[in-house]
């Protein structure tokens, strides 16, 4: 076995890798869609698009959490097991606060383990900054953890309690239904009740605002379409009854930037519902990981906080930057496993 360290996050829609050398470097980093409500066979999918390479494993996982599996426990297991007959017997599986653990101890640690990779992130950059807020805005969720004097302040640790907390935040970049968004949005001067339907996500929100990052959008459109603006303005104007036309594109215009701000203003509060804890200086940055973490700049502003960029303080490395925020938690878990 070669003395690479390879840092994995098993995402229920995206699959992390990031690879370290024998002093720590961060050598690569890789990113692929991974549908793993569809089957576990899509883990192994995954796994074969990237580029091969052999080392020491170390995993974080969120994927337990699909409709794959009667609970997240047997979720854990289950993935778990599969890595290890992927990657070898000595894969070691990030367990949060319980550190890690080997594949014989995960049926002991399941409710440590699962949906642990915010932990991993958090604590990473706790270590590399000592005070901050982590705001890691993903394409589905979106994080929040604050940590003071190289010590996480949570609340939470379940997804169950960091969803009470204001820590985790079910919005994100790319796949959030715009229907999840908002009840309604304002249109041609009236406030418009959205459909309940799956027209449009805002993937199509951040398109057509001209703010969402080349490779941030890797499943499928609502529809299955194009990923063009005028494709993403036809889903958004069926949310609100409407058709794309010659004069409707600027409408739609609006119409995202509307969502967006809907979008924003509930990050906000929950940023805000977070702070409101306590502990955490008034001058603490707010560090951006995640394929959103062009929205983490504006909450910044809106907090009255400095803005930091996660991936230059993960990568040590300016070209592997925006790749190591993209996947800030499989970039941590190898660092945590190193140190």
């Amino acid at each position: 076995m070669s003395d690479l360290l390879i840092g994995w996050d098993v995402g229920g829609a995206h699959l992390k890798r990031a690879v370290l050398g024998p002093d720590g470097a961060l050598v690569s980093i890789h990113l692929a869609p991974c549908a793993l409500w569809q089957g576990l066979d899509r883990l192994r999918e995954a796994m074969a698009s990237m580029p091969p390479v052999s080392g020491r494993s170390v995993v974080t996982m969120t994927g337990e959490l699909v409709d794959l599996w009667p609970d997240r426990a047997t979720g854990v297991i289950d993935i778990a097991t599969e890595l290890g007959v992927i990657l070898g017997p000595d894969t070691r599986i990030y367990a949060g606060r319980a550190g890690f653990v080997s594949l014989s101890e995960v049926h002991l640690n399941t409710a440590d383990i699962a949906s642990a990779n915010w932990h991993a992130t958090a604590a990473a950059l706790a270590i590399l900054s000592g005070d901050g807020i982590l705001a890691d805005i993903g394409s589905t969720t979106t994080d929040l953890i604050p940590f003071a004097g190289s010590q996480l302040c949570f609340r939470g640790y379940s997804d169950a309690a960091r969803l009470e907390t204001g820590e985790l935040v079910y919005t994100g970049a790319a796949r959030t239904p715009v229907m999840a968004l908002a009840p309604a949005l304002p249109f041609r001067g009236r406030l418009v009740p959205l459909m309940a339907e799956y027209f449009a996500t805002t993937a199509d929100v951040h398109r057509l605002t001209g703010e969402l990052p080349e490779g941030a959008d890797l499943h499928p459109a609502a529809d299955g379409g194009d990923k063009t603006c005028d494709a993403s303005a036809r889903r958004l104007l069926r949310m609100v009854g409407r058709d794309l036309g010659p004069s409707t594109m600027e409408e739609a215009k609006a119409l995202a930037a509307a969502a967006a701000e809907v979008q924003m203003h509930r990050l906000h509060l929950a940023l805000a519902q977070v702070l409101s804890a306590g502990g955490v200086a008034s001058d603490a940055p707010l560090i951006g990981a995640g394929v959103g973490r062009f929205l983490v700049g504006r909450l910044a502003q809106r907090a009255g906080r400095p803005y930091l960029h996660a991936g230059l303080l993960l990568a040590g490395d300016t070209r592997l930057a925006g790749l190591a925020a993209d996947c800030a938690p499989a970039v941590a878990v190898a660092r945590l496993a190193f140190n």
